[in-house]
């Protein structure tokens, strides 16, 4: 799925469709996409593109990119750069439309500079404790500053001051005068500015003043002739204030339309919450494969196809709702499925001893890479010897029930080479199994016997000689809780993470066709899940694969 085949028909459609008929924005439609570089995107934020470039395509509009750095605490260049890395990975373009909320700070102090004019704004001088205080709670109103009524004139030559960093941090704020008794928290004279001294990534040390979001969200959009906002339903309450602001300022008025967030089982969707488990160490860093973040994902080999469609199967609602995980494992897993190569790799070697077949001889097996649509499929040659390399658990010296792989005086067949009987093993002192005899049928070439006999196991390998040595990591999910953050009073979510996530195996074998494979190509290597190798990482001399994901899908057993 590309982006152009996106299509949606949902209550956001149905919105512009209504203002396209009244001519509300001239049949125009320019959205937004505003990330703030705190962090770097996950999954919900794919959400959050598909609406807004996804619905923009659909109706011939514009998208711009647009980064809400107004917190020079938390924002940095890292992170401006990995949004764009992401958004083009997804296949969305911004063109030459790539803006920074930092670019109006000139235009948004000349416009609080009108707000106070008009005594729509004071400066106010309660510390950060008793503005929570004053607030008020939901069932309770807010209480007027004490500084609410001081004069026009002062509050503008304390403006003025604030911006020349004559006062330290916390020590006042710029805020709207609007109803600390409103129903809505959001209208009890909201923040505005806030007083930081630190450098921004982009202006340096020119401001000490910092806008807050939901000043300088709407401005934004309105100097940009954005014509639809989309937000977050948790953004539904804050739209009065969005209104206000630029009713009171007489500018362009966009319309800000919320939407459902992405919730997804086993995982969370917090920023800040990411940002704990990347700074406490429960993952290596913020593109490690078991954060949700697209960075993350695109390291794994998850293709960007697969979250396009998963996003468009979830649709975009008006209502919170939980998403299962199988169900986005699912789609990947259908389309690896139709566009991976297959392969063979070990996991976890046992050595294999064929004792009848000649002595340095090789030989190689023409073996297709998609064995399931033969026709159509291309191949690769496939090098077998006298040793190869199988897994530990397709011997088993003393059977379990139904067991119908290699086992003492039992046949089975290597996967498109030859039937082997196996004879004898070989143990260590301590009785560790170190490798297992067998005998091969020379007749049994691409695993036909001459006889027309039958074998209940097929088993893949590697030969000895011509393997890879690398490292596995598999990934489990990093939350076995399916509601991570749903939690007993007196715990907190990091408390529930899975230590055992990542399982290294740091001696698997794989199959000399796999010596070129470039990051972010996916090979299925049979019988054990769709692996990648990584991106960011070497063990030693050898390469690193990651499981992108196994080859259960419970989520069709689900639907069944």
């Amino acid at each position: 799925m590309s982006v152009k085949e996106l299509k949606f028909d949902n209550f956001i459609t149905q919105i512009i469709d209504e203002h396209n008929a009244s001519g509300r924005f001239g049949g125009r439609v320019h959205t937004r996409f505003p990330p703030e570089p705190n962090g770097y995107l996950h999954i919900g934020h794919a959400k959050a593109l598909i609406a807004d470039f996804g619905i923009a395509e659909q109706y011939g509009g514009l998208t711009n990119l647009r980064y809400d750095d107004t917190n020079p605490v938390k924002e940095d260049v890292e992170f401006v750069d990995a949004i764009k890395e992401d958004i083009r990975w997804l296949g969305f373009d911004w063109g030459d439309r790539e803006y920074y909320a930092s670019d109006y700070f000139d235009q948004l102090y000349e416009m609080a500079l009108q707000m106070i004019r008009q005594g729509k704004a004071y400066v106010d001088e309660l510390s950060p404790d008793e503005l929570r205080e004053y607030r008020g709670t939901l069932t309770e109103p807010g209480k007027n500053s004490p500084w609410r009524d001081r004069p026009v004139e002062e509050s503008l030559a304390l403006f003025e001051c604030m911006r020349a960093g004559e006062f330290p941090d916390g020590s006042k704020t710029l805020r709207a005068r609007i109803d600390m008794a409103s129903p809505n928290i959001n209208l009890r004279d909201p923040v505005m500015y806030r007083i930081l001294h630190t450098p921004h990534h982009r202006t340096g040390d020119k401001w000490c003043i910092y806008p807050m979001y939901d000043w300088a969200h709407g401005q934004s959009d309105s100097l940009e002739g954005i014509t639809h906002s989309m937000c977050s339903l948790e953004y539904e309450n804050h739209r009065p204030l969005y209104d206000w602001f630029i009713e009171q300022l007489g500018i362009f008025h966009p319309q800000q339309i919320e939407f459902a967030r992405l919730n997804i089982t086993h995982t969370v969707m917090s920023k800040r919450k990411l940002r704990l488990i990347v700074e406490q160490g429960f993952v290596d860093g913020w593109t490690d494969p078991r954060m949700p973040t697209l960075a993350g994902m695109r390291r794994r080999g998850y293709p960007p196809e697969a979250i396009l469609e998963f996003i468009e199967t979830v649709g975009l609602a008006k209502n919170d709702s939980f998403v299962d995980i199988e169900l986005l494992e699912h789609i990947v897993r259908d389309d690896l499925n139709l566009n991976s190569k297959r392969r063979m790799a070990v996991l976890r070697p046992l050595k294999l001893i064929i004792d009848n077949y000649p002595e340095g001889q090789t030989e190689t097996f023409e073996v297709k890479d998609f064995p399931q649509d033969p026709e159509s499929s291309g191949s690769r040659e496939v090098p077998f010897g006298r040793e190869l390399w199988i897994e530990a658990d397709d011997f088993m010296e003393v059977p379990v029930p139904k067991y119908h792989r290699l086992v003492p005086g039992g046949e089975v067949r290597l996967m498109n080479a030859y039937f082997v009987r196996a004879t004898a093993v070989e143990k260590d002192a301590e009785g560790n199994l170190l490798a297992v005899h067998c005998t091969y049928d020379p007749d049994s070439r691409g695993g036909n016997p001459a006889d027309g006999r039958k074998v209940k196991g097929t088993i893949h390998w590697v030969a000895a000689g011509t393997a890879i040595d690398a490292e596995l990591h598999l990934y489990e999910q990093l939350f076995p809780d399916a509601y991570p953050e749903d939690l007993p009073e007196g715990e907190v979510f990091t408390d529930h993470v899975n230590r055992d996530s990542l399982v290294v195996l740091p001696d698997a074998k794989l199959e000399p066709s796999l010596a070129g494979a470039a990051p972010g190509e996916v090979y299925q290597f049979v019988r054990n899940g769709y692996f990648t190798p990584d991106s960011a990482a070497a063990a030693g001399d050898k390469p690193v694969w990651l499981r992108t994901i196994g080859l259960v899908d419970t989520w069709a057993k689900m639907q069944k």
